[in-house]
């Protein structure tokens, strides 16, 4: 039996389990979660309805982290892929999600505030990852884990809202090196047709590396 993947191309957490397929070459079908008919589906599976969801026979398994350490457990192989897994995902994606979905409230219901905060938790992130890929080719280490998987996409959206500056030469290596794999190329032209559904001007250098 196929593996089935619920995702939508264009949301960074799938696109973290998509590079983890595609790196591994493991065979998968995709749903693309649209539409009250595709969210009532995938609330059937898995009430929260957050994407990805991953169903394997009887299995319905949720959150990225969890379903990349089922399809590819070679890509978690120690603490330090899941410590800086964590990172990105909490201290890279959670403020980068802040400000895009304050662009989506409306006008009244504005969070400045923690809009702000969630600035200030990046360029403290930023300072924290340049110093770790200062001496290593890849987040975790020398080899490519679930950490590189959950960094590509959050860098790749927190690039477009809130860049890192030039003291961070060691993070503009890294996403050089993280949009020149293949399985992130890939993932990234994947997301191309749905950029419109992004509430923030794109930058005109977006796609330069």
């Amino acid at each position: 039996m196929t593996l089935v993947l619920y995702q939508h191309p264009f949301a960074s957490y799938c696109q973290k389990v998509l590079i983890a397929l595609y790196e591994l070459d493991f065979p998968f079908e995709s749903r693309i979660v649209e539409g009250e008919e595709g969210r009532a589906e995938l609330a059937a599976l898995w009430p929260m309805a957050t994407i990805p969801v991953v169903q394997d026979g009887s299995l319905t398994l949720p959150e990225s982290t969890t379903i990349v350490e089922y399809v590819a457990p070679a890509l978690v192989p120690d603490l330090q892929a899941r410590l800086w897994d964590r990172f990105f995902d909490n201290h890279i994606s959670t403020p980068m999600q802040k400000i895009v979905a304050d662009q989506l409230r409306p006008a009244d219901a504005k969070d400045p505030h923690g809009v702000g905060e969630a600035r200030a938790e990046l360029d403290t992130a930023y300072g924290v990852l340049d110093a770790q890929v200062a001496s290593r080719g890849w987040a975790a280490g020398d080899a490519f884990t679930v950490a590189d998987c959950a960094a590509a996409p959050a860098l790749f959206y927190t690039r477009a809202v809130h860049r890192w500056n030039d003291d961070h030469a060691n993070v503009a290596r890294y996403y050089r090196d993280l949009m020149a794999r293949p399985s992130v190329a890939r993932v990234v032209d994947e997301g191309r047709p749905y950029r419109e559904l992004f509430p923030h001007p794109w930058p005109a250098d977006q796609d330069d590396l």
